[in-house]
């Protein structure tokens, strides 16, 4: 037996030094970070107690990806297995999605044994295992547990029925309307289990800007398809609801919450789809925003509109999740403050199988936002955190930035109610609820990797790991996903890792720096547009979020300028009222400062907005040479295609650069500091770029 347990440890050694110095492999992305595969010859032994297609997929999961070097043969089982139960394992804390993973004696033989009280948890225990193999740890030894600390972990797809999807940078719609229900494609499966390997388990099949027709019974049908293919796989769908399909697609003359034909014909509609789809998760809606229709149209609250949805969707155990978006021209003085105007008096009106839907910030999903005001400020609602993956305004598909830190950022924020936390709002510690739940707009598409390019899949998984639970480092996440991408090999994750820990920063550099926001072009959001100032509403121009002029710059969200800072707790809000005690990274969000305002460095605001601009094209830079010193120990078509990416976002990150630096010097008349560069072209130039048919653009 010791000659036998050598010789499994030699031959792991030997496994391992092959795979390190073996020449890369061809590979196109499409396996996303579950590259690894069980070598034919040898597998480890795995065995199953228990027959539901759950389990079956966590033992097939074992079998293909997990290597032979483990000295210990793996058993699946639920906990409530007779012969598992009587090892009386701390399990009972686990709830119904999280998993055990330790060595075990079970009939007088050791294992290695994936348990957890549901086969949802065994799913996720078998993708942790695969997980910690594939990220360098032992596999004989481990010892792993966790239960997720969030109860709905969703992607919300912004896909529309024709295939196209907004805000998407990665090809056309996952869902082939056109071919379902009767054709499923297998990228369904690959999708679901690319999902379920990081625990998330919900998905919103269509945009927020919905069509009625979503709800009608060939969609109903279609959706169906999709439920079938993703359960097995603990996911199940939702959809999102236009509010007003009782006019549209029931033939009524309004869509009135109070009116009781419009609340009947809202529960014969969730009946219909909860006979087609029985574990259907429920709606996403968006209302009384960007001109979506909504409750407010009829003189209602959005409590009114939620609540009539929820009471339709509560028999089968589904739920709302109410969106707090509500970009409307009903606030001139600041749109920042909207959200929280509408919502915070409604407080505790919502039912409780409602989740009032918060994005990170309160404009709109920019590079940096300092966290949403009303996280903290509805405590008897549960709120649900809503980031977006999709990097409408952080370069799109092409820019390298890793939305991990972002994320931290928002969900470590204290929201001034004693120790509080955003991610303890989200996760229901502070308040104890038990409905709890993060979205993330996906990045998503048809493309062959999946999401356009091979970092834009760490900000996928990064979001699945967060939502899972929020205290998670992003630095780990981001080495964690690099190890199971590119392989153990240190000489390509640290260079790896650096580079996304640093690249997030890099974007805020060289296009909103010092709190800057919104000071994209128009419609596309694609590259900068400071100077657009002629569109028919205030705040659809960036000039209104800027307010630069020959004396400064900044928006004041003081008591002297529309007092959003009174929207936080007292704590926050009188941090964030003197321009002293606000972090820099914000300042200009809540100050309009004088050009030659000191920052803490001593330099002029003037100046350290210079020198951020070339701090982030620099970064970049670096970024690309780095990537160029692993080309050998990176396969030639991933390595070419995010080399190719770099060069644009270079090229784009000078563009940002110089755009906006003819645009300020437009404005404040100053000179450029000793030694830098002047802009490549005069201002008139960069107003002149036109993109018509940048992607993503909704329509």
């Amino acid at each position: 037996m010791k000659a036998m347990r050598t010789l499994v440890r030699a031959s792991a050694i030997a496994v391992t030094a092959a795979l390190l110095t073996a020449p890369a492999a061809a590979e196109d992305g499409y396996r996303l970070w579950l590259r690894t595969q069980a070598p034919v010859e040898g597998p480890i032994a795995i065995s199953r107690l228990g027959d539901t297609p759950t389990l079956r997929l966590a033992e097939a999961e074992l079998r293909r990806d997990l290597p032979a070097a483990a000295n210990l043969p793996v058993l699946v089982a639920l906990a409530s297995d007779p012969s598992v139960s009587a090892l009386r394992l701390p399990v009972a804390d686990l709830g119904n999605e999280g998993y055990l993973v330790r060595p075990v004696s079970l009939g007088g033989r050791p294992v290695l044994l994936v348990t957890g009280n549901t086969d949802r948890g065994v799913l996720y225990g078998a993708f942790a295992l695969i997980r910690h193999a594939a990220s360098g740890g032992q596999i004989g030894s481990a010892t792993l547990r966790s239960a997720p600390k969030v109860k709905l972990r969703v992607l919300n797809h912004w896909d529309n029925l024709d295939g196209t999807v907004e805000r998407g940078y990665s090809g056309e719609s996952l869902w082939d309307w056109w071919k379902l229900p009767d054709y499923r494609d297998p990228r369904y499966t690959d999708y679901a289990r690319a999902n379920a390997s990081i625990g998330i388990n919900g998905t919103v099949l269509n945009n927020v800007n919905a069509k009625a027709d979503s709800l009608t019974a060939p969609y109903i049908a279609k959706a169906a398809a999709l439920a079938d293919v993703f359960r097995p796989w603990g996911i199940r769908v939702y959809l999102s609801a236009r509010f007003s399909a009782p006019i549209e697609i029931g033939g009524l003359k309004t869509a009135d919450p109070r009116d009781p034909a419009v609340a009947a014909w809202w529960k014969a509609k969730a009946d219909e789809i909860y006979r087609a789809i029985p574990d259907f998760g429920g709606f996403l809606v968006k209302a009384n925003s960007e001109g979506q229709p909504g409750p407010r149209d009829y003189g209602a609250s959005h409590a009114d509109g939620a609540n009539m949805l929820a009471a339709a969707v509560k028999p089968h155990g589904g739920i709302v999740m109410w969106r707090a978006f509500v970009y409307a021209d009903t606030d001139p003085e600041d749109r920042a403050k909207q959200a929280y105007t509408e919502f915070k008096p409604l407080d505790g009106k919502f039912a409780d199988n409602v989740m009032v839907q918060v994005k990170n910030g309160a404009i709109d999903f920019q590079p940096r936002e300092p966290f949403h005001p009303l996280f903290g400020a509805m405590p008897r609602t549960p709120l649900m955190m809503e980031f977006q993956i999709t990097k409408e305004y952080l370069g799109q598909a092409t820019h390298l930035a890793y939305l991990g830190p972002l994320f931290t950022e928002v969900l470590e924020a204290k929201t001034g109610r004693g120790r509080e936390t955003v991610a303890s709002v989200v996760d229901g510690e502070s308040e104890r609820h038990q409905l709890t739940g993060m979205a993330g707009v996906a990045n998503i598409g048809d493309d062959r990797d999946w999401t356009g390019g091979t970092f834009n899949q760490a900000n996928w998984y990064a979001f699945g790991r967060l939502a899972w639970d929020p205290s998670l480092d992003a630095a780990a996440i981001a080495r964690e996903w690099a190890q199971q991408t590119f392989g153990t090999d240190p000489r390509v994750v640290d260079p790896v890792v650096d580079m996304m820990m640093r690249s997030r920063e890099a974007v805020v550099d060289y296009t909103g720096p010092l709190g800057l926001a919104h000071v994209m072009a128009t419609g596309h959001h694609y590259g900068p547009g400071p100077w657009v100032s002629e569109l028919q509403r205030p705040e659809w121009n960036p000039v209104y979020y800027h307010r630069a002029d020959r004396q400064g710059i900044g928006f004041d969200r003081s008591r002297t300028g529309s007092n959003a800072v009174a929207q936080y707790a007292p704590a926050v809000a009188k941090l964030y009222a003197n321009p002293r005690t606000t972090p820099e990274s914000e300042l200009l969000w809540f100050h309009h400062l004088p050009w030659d305002y000191r920052l803490k460095s001593g330099e002029t605001l003037w100046e350290g907005m210079v020198r951020r601009y070339d701090r982030g094209v620099a970064t970049v830079a670096t970024m690309r040479r780095e990537w160029d010193g692993l080309r050998a120990l990176v396969d030639a078509e991933r390595w070419e295609k995010t080399a190719a990416f770099l060069s644009i976002q270079e090229r784009e990150a000078r563009w940002w650069r110089d755009a906006s630096l003819a645009y300020w010097q437009s404005v404040n008349g100053l000179p450029l500091p000793a030694g830098v560069a002047a802009p490549e072209h005069d201002l008139a130039w960069y107003k002149a770029q036109s993109f018509p048919h940048a992607p993503g653009n909704p329509h």
